[in-house]
């Protein structure tokens, strides 16, 4: 079993910054995927950006360029770095571990116009 506890959600105006973390414990795989998803009312959850242990990331069209995933893997913690904020990207954030299928509790992120 994974748990992962987030952290670093809030509001913010648009054009701002918020960085996010989530850390894993438990039966972590030494090969692994964390990630990042959000999901916004009345919309379905949707890929925000991933990375690998290994180093590969993968990030949604909508983000390239002004989020940023990183991962500390001594301390089974992934980051997101959000920068340049719209409205848009308002939605209950959610962590993801892979291979097992685990997901956090959820963030809250509002930006204001």
């Amino acid at each position: 079993q994974v748990h992962l506890v987030e952290s670093g959600g809030g509001l913010v105006q648009a054009g701002g910054s918020l960085r996010l973390s989530c850390t894993a414990s438990g039966s972590i795989f030494g090969f692994n995927v964390m990630g990042w998803y959000r999901q916004a009312p009345g919309k379905q959850r949707e890929l925000v950006a991933i990375m690998t242990s290994t180093g590969t990331t993968d990030y949604a069209d909508s983000v390239k360029g002004r989020f940023t995933i990183s991962r500390d893997n001594a301390k089974n913690t992934v980051y997101l770095q959000m920068g340049s904020l719209k409205p848009e990207d308002t939605s209950v954030y959610y962590c993801h571990y892979k291979p097992t299928d685990y997901w956090g509790q959820g963030t809250q992120v509002t930006v204001s116009s």
